[in-house]
């Protein structure tokens, strides 16, 4: 017969197809239950209100058009929903394909044996597969793994979240309207069961046997399965444990297969006693608590509660005396193990011989000390026992006691039979590969000695003083053939044979009076010796490596292993060199899970999810290396603050450089991950941990105070980081890491991740952890609830800015560089802000900072012109005003008859329109003036920490713009192509270096706007007033109650005009130019001698808008002839 798992067997190809996607099923669901979005769990009252009316569960589906409806009905609603969509349609797409896979799961596996039933696969039958012992098992994991499936999806995703879940994906998918698509199975398979995993809740009636009839099973393959599961040894684990008192550890996996598959069939676990009294009596005996898959763990008391066949056969195992001998028993057991293993493990004690003699026995020893951790470690678990129910906690308490359960204890025998273990797997595995050249060599030396013997008994040698013996020496020949003609091959024949020429040297010595002559003696000896070593030698099996994996399997413990994270960690804290047998541990951990794979995409999918989850277990339990380090670093920084670093904490770090030395030997053959590198990751998440949580606290502002706390939190901030910088700068030498680099790289992640969460909120597609190029698992960067309106550090020290250099209450002197308060005149900041800032976040703070205000600037922007668009453009009132000024001021190049009647009133007009517009200017130009001190700050710390680079970059920044103007006066010169990404990476160096003008910048797209120029005109003669003409200070405000400030202003309005069309530009230029024409000619006719203050500001600004722009005067002087400007400047 063909063999079921041949390739050519459709019939096996196709369960073990089947077996193999539900094991990649269950790792893809636990991978996705860490990555819920939390806002489906609707906890916080502030996503109730936000999101409460576009998150529905099923009740949806009663009337959708209702909800729909709803949604129409709120405009603000619909952004909200699309923006959701956006955010979410990835992640819930995700999810949606692995409940989809879950119901193609189970529906392949109805298809399979409906083929089975209907002949599909010739010679094969249900009956048939179930007697083949590989189908057999592949049909009772088929079934097992599916109820695993329904488990694992109600313990990790709540129902209601499943729910909404679904229904969002439903409403934005395109799936629903497709002909193939089975959402509606998904959905009720998959609805909300009511089960809840929080410790306490009640268990929903009919749980969780409903749950797994949803997708109807043939009743008859579900009833053979059991009836197997029951009666045979499917995966023959008998045969690794011969002891009776071994029976319930040996078919462990199969118990737990049992319980899940029961679910299907509950009439068994309701009324018939007859079998659960069986199945209790070779299963739970012993044992009560139990795991299901990887690590999930059940309590058959709690599980079984509701059945009254399953819990009246359980209550002879849960007898307290039964209890109390079974948690004896274990007790004796672990006191009796520890020394015996303890002794194997000394230096030297297991030899190649010791091994070989005592494989039982060593065996043995290994069953016992794993059988005895898999009890206590299961009947001992937290996550075992319901803390709310009565009985539990009387049943772990008497496990406690009567066990003398210490975990300490427990944990040095799981670390010392982990190490036992993996020696004796290594001597085993060194033995196999050597087990021919040994048998071969042993052979050639038994062989040659047979020879020499021959020899001596010739009497031809000389000085042997042996008399010729024809007899014996024929005899020494012929033995000496029989041994070299022993086959490796046929070992069972070769072994009897070298008994027997054992037996024969051994009568040889005692029939021929050998004994007198000791050379013959030890010739005979030696000889005997290989031929034993010879029959050891071929009883090296690899059975014994194969029971020895059966044995230690530890994927019982994958989750409860956690619960002694802390006694690991401590015994490294008092003894770095503990890491040697948690290595052995960790192996031991690594080598389990019972996959079945088939050549199959999944394969690498599943290896990747329990290694990752492994490598982060490993990395956890490591990271109290970095973390003591770190403990002392930080005495050393206070040290460094105080400026008395010649004190050196130099023991204790010398003691965590040979630990991490010593670490790096040791887990070199751990091959899951390099191990230097997981030590560097461990320092760096705790860098970054430190680092996070000091600039969280250390920058939050009270904006109540005065003056400002901005500078010297800014002060102490910057005395901490350079602490971390100088004491992380003196140990790298002692951990032989690259210092300089890790602290550059994970204060630029820090400070980059930061920016990226606060630009967040000014984006409608929001950058989620999981997307973000800053973010990692391996080294997560803190995210901590914010403490205002910002969600980061950056965006508190970026308002704080913005609140303490407000236009309302500071007036910015540009020659100066300072912002004073309006009202006492009082300095309130400079532009050694920003060289603060440099100094405690670095270049990434500054450049960060930038960022933050480019989003800022683009909102304001946006918000400005939704403002024009439905207030001032939409009221026809304005509109007619201003069509009046049109009609007024044309031609613009002449000169407006009775100017100041004009203007005047026009500015009256509108007046109740420009607070709203001057405010929003004003923010942008604040924001401008931010932007160009931080540009001037980076600049300056570039040219003098890195003059080489500035140089190089300001002149490869001139060359790219001379190539590109040529290229516009002649399109067939060269221009970078679309597809070259050289402008876009060269702009990142050139920001980060302050090589920039940020009022050159374009920050949003822009429609044309009717009026646009005049309104701008308008907006700027009608603030004219409210401003004069210091010689010293250039144009400030008159009155503190009506605030002005003049930087701020012009900045604002020339951003604003950089947006649009230059031909807008050109015209508010014209219509100032006019304005001065004209309001001088009437001066001139009415002959006022002196320069009115609003020609005087009018002036100013065209001058200003020339400085800043770096456009030629002509641009100011082809609107206002140049005599005007003249005499302009014997006012200043």
């Amino acid at each position: 017969m063909v063999d079921f798992l041949a390739e050519n067997n459709l019939c096996g190809q196709a369960i073990l197809r089947i077996v193999s996607r539900g094991n990649a099923i269950i790792a893809e669901l636990l991978r996705l239950s860490e990555f819920i979005p939390a806002v489906f769990r609707l906890k916080d009252k502030s996503d109730q209100q936000k999101y409460g009316d576009i998150i529905c569960d099923f009740s949806y589906f009663k009337g959708p058009e209702y909800y729909e409806s709803k949604l129409e009905a709120k405009p603000e609603l619909q952004d909200l929903d699309e923006e959701f969509r956006e955010n979410n349609i990835e992640i819930l797409t995700r999810f949606y394909l692995a409940f989809e896979s879950v119901h193609k799961y189970v529906v392949d596996l109805i298809r399979y044996l409906d083929d089975l039933n209907e002949g599909v696969y010739i010679q094969q039958t249900l009956e048939t597969v179930l007697l083949n012992e590989d189908g057999k098992q592949l049909l009772c994991e088929a079934l097992y793994l599916y109820g695993v499936m329904l488990l694992v999806i109600d313990q990790k995703m709540e129902g209601e979240v499943r729910e909404r879940m679904l229904v969002s994906y439903y409403r934005y998918s395109a799936a629903r309207s497709s002909a193939d698509s089975n959402l509606d199975d998904i959905c009720k398979l998959l609805r909300s069961t009511g089960y809840s995993s929080h410790p306490g809740a009640k268990r929903p009636p009919n749980y969780p046997e409903s749950y797994f009839q949803r997708v109807p099973i043939s009743p008859t393959f579900i009833s053979m399965v059991i009836g197997r599961l029951r009666s045979d040894d499917i995966y023959n684990q008998v045969s690794a444990y011969p002891l009776p008192e071994h029976r319930s550890t040996a078919l462990a996996t199969q118990a737990a297969m049992l319980c899940v598959c029961l679910y299907f069939t509950p009439s068994i676990l309701h009324t018939q006693q007859a079998k659960m009294r069986e199945i209790v009596d070779k299963y739970f005996p012993d044992n009560w608590v139990i795991s299901i898959y990887m690590g999930i763990t059940v309590n058959l008391v709690e599980a079984w509660e509701p059945y009254k066949a399953a819990k009246t056969a359980l209550n002879y195992t849960l007898d307290t005396a039964n209890i109390k001998e079974q948690s004896g028993r274990y007790a004796a057991s672990v006191e009796s193990l520890r020394p015996q293993v303890q002794q194997l493990l000394k230096e030297g004690f297991l030899r190649e011989e010791i091994v070989l003699d005592n494989i039982p026995k060593l065996l043995n020893c290994l069953r016992d000390c794993n059988v005895a951790i898999r009890w206590l470690m299961l009947h001992t678990a937290e996550s075992a026992y319901d803390p709310n129910n009565k009985r539990l906690r009387q049943i772990k308490d008497q496990v406690i006691n009567d066990s003398k359960y210490n975990p300490k204890i427990l944990f040095q025998l799981l670390l010392d039979t982990a190490q036992f273990e993996f020696i004796l797997k290594e001597m085993f595995k060194q033995m196999l590969a050597e087990k021919q050249l040994k048998w071969e060599s042993y052979k050639k030396e038994g062989s040659e000695r047979m020879m020499e013997l021959a020899e001596v008994f010739s009497g031809v040698k000389p000085l042997t003083r042996v008399e010729k013996n024809e007899n014996l020496q024929a005899w020494f020949r012929e033995i000496s053939k029989q041994i070299e003609s022993l086959n490796y091959e046929d070992s069972t024949a070769a072994g009897r044979k070298t008994v027997q020429l054992i037996q024969a040297l051994v009568e040889v010595q005692e029939f021929h009076q050998l004994e007198s002559n000791l050379q013959v003696c030890q010739f005979l000896a030696d000889t005997r010796k290989f031929l034993h070593q010879m029959i050891r030698t071929i009883n090296i099996k690899e059975e014994v490596l194969i029971t020895m994996q059966i044995v230690g399997d530890l994927s019982y413990a994958w989750q409860i292993i956690d619960s002694f994270t802390s006694i690991m960690q401590e015994s490294i804290r008092a003894n770095p060199f503990m890491v040697t047998k948690l290595r052995a541990t960790f192996l031991k951990v690594s080598q389990n899970g019972l996959f079945i794979f088939v050549n199959s995409p999944d394969l690498l999918s599943v290896s990747q999810f329990y290694s990752g989850e492994l490598v982060a277990y490993v990395r956890k339990v490591l990271q109290i290396i970095p973390e003591s380090m770190f403990t002392s670093l930080a005495k050393i920084i206070k040290l460094q603050i105080a400026d008395t670093d010649k004190i050196r904490d130099t023991k204790c770090v010398f003691i965590f450089m040979l630990t991490i030395m010593y670490l790096i030997n040791v887990l070199t053959n751990l091959v899951m991950v390099d191990p230097k590198q997981l030590l560097e990751d461990g320092i760096r998440k705790e860098l970054v941990k430190r680092v996070a949580y000091a600039l969280h606290k250390g920058l939050i502002f009270n904006p109540k105070a005065k003056p400002s706390e901005l500078m010297p939190k800014l002060k102490e901030m910057a005395a901490t980081m350079d602490g971390f910088y100088r004491s992380f700068e003196y140990i790298q030498d002692y951990v032989s890491i690259y210092g300089l680099k890790i602290w550059q790289e994970e204060v630029s992640r820090i400070i980059n991740y930061n920016v990226e969460q606060e630009c967040n909120s000014f984006l409608r597609t929001k950058i989620q952890d999981w997307q973000s190029v800053y973010q990692s698992t391996h080294i997560p960067i803190p995210k901590y609830p914010s403490v205002d309106e910002s969600a980061t550090f950056i965006g508190r020290l970026c308002r704080e800015i913005l609140r303490i250099t407000d236009p309302k209450t500071t007036c910015y002197i540009d020659q100066l560089n300072t912002w004073y308060d309006m009202r006492t005149h009082q300095e309130v900041t400079n532009n050694r802000l920003f060289s603060e800032i440099q100094d405690t976040l670095g270049t990434f703070g500054l450049n960060g900072l930038d960022r933050l205000l480019c989003f800022m600037i683009v909102k304001e922007l946006q918000n400005f012109l939704t403002v024009l668009q439905k207030n001032i453009l939409k009221d026809k009132a304005v509109v007619d005003i201003f069509k009046a000024l049109l009609s007024a001021v044309n031609p613009v190049k002449g000169i407006v008859a009775n100017a100041s009647k004009v203007y005047v009133n026009a500015v009256a007009k509108t007046q109740k329109i420009w607070p709203a517009y001057l405010e929003a200017i004003m923010k942008v130009g604040q924001m401008q003036i931010l932007r160009q001190q931080i540009a001037n700050e980076l600049n300056y710390s570039c040219k003098f920490d890195s003059k080489h680079l500035a140089a190089a970059l300001d002149n490869l920044n001139k060359s790219l713009l001379s190539d590109i103007e040529a290229h516009y006066q002649d399109p067939s010169l060269p221009y970078p192509k679309e597809d070259n990404t050289l402008l876009y990476e060269i702009t990142a160096y050139l920001e980060a270096a302050g090589i920039q003008n940020p009022l050159n910048k374009i920050y949003i797209t822009t429609k044309r706007l009717p009026y646009f120029p005049i309104v701008n005109f308008l907006f700027l003669i009608a603030q004219l007033p409210k401003l004069q003409n210091n010689k010293s200070q250039g144009m400030t405000c008159r009155k503190a109650a009506d605030p002005v400030d003049w930087a701020p202003l012009v900045l604002g309005l020339l951003t604003l005009l950089k947006q649009f069309h230059s031909r807008y530009t050109e015209q508010f230029l014209a219509l100032i130019g006019q304005f001065i024409r004209s309001i001088m000619e009437q001066c001139t006719s009415q002959k006022i001698p002196d320069m009115p203050s609003d020609v005087v500001g009018a002036l100013m600004f065209l001058e200003d808008y020339v400085r800043y722009t770096k456009l030629p005067r002509k641009v100011a002087e082809a609107h206002v002839p140049s005599f005007v400007f003249d005499e302009f400047r014997t006012v200043l």
